[in-house]
C-alpha cells in the first residue's frame, strides 16, 4: 500500500430545501443531486410589466412622449422570469430611491420543470 495516496473526504449530507425536493434524484435510480455545483452560476432575471403588439407603421411613428398601451392592466402583477422561464409574479416597490420587486406568488418547482420541457 502507498501511504501517500490522498483519501477523498465526503462532506456531511445537508438536508435539501423543500422547494428542491422534486429535483432530487431517487437514490436507487441515480446519484444525489449536488446543488453546490450550480449555486454560483449567474442567471438573467427579467421583469415583464406587459406586452403590446403593433404594426411596423405604428412602431415607426413612435417618438419622444409617445405612449404605448400594454395588454396588462395597471393593478396587475409583474411576471418574473429567470433565463426566460416564468418563476414568479410580483409588484413594483421603491426602496431607497431604487425600484425593486416584491414576489407575491412563486411558481412551484414542478411547474417550472414542466414548462422547461
Amino acid at each position: 500500500m502507498n501511504d501517500n495516496l490522498e483519501t477523498e473526504a465526503t462532506p456531511a449530507q445537508e438536508p435539501i430545501p423543500a422547494q428542491f425536493e422534486d429535483l432530487r434524484a431517487d437514490e436507487e435510480q441515480g446519484p444525489d443531486l449536488n446543488l453546490d455545483v450550480i449555486l454560483d452560476v449567474p442567471v438573467t432575471l427579467q421583469l415583464e410589466v406587459g406586452r403590446a403588439r403593433l404594426p411596423i407603421r405604428s412602431l415607426l411613428q413612435l417618438n419622444q412622449g409617445s405612449v404605448v398601451e400594454l395588454e396588462r392592466g395597471a393593478g396587475e402583477s409583474l411576471d418574473v422570469f429567470v433565463n426566460g422561464t416564468l418563476i414568479a409574479h410580483g409588484e413594483v416597490v421603491v426602496i431607497n430611491d431604487r425600484f425593486g420587486v416584491r414576489l407575491t406568488d412563486v411558481v412551484s418547482p414542478s411547474e417550472r420543470i414542466r414548462r422547461l420541457r
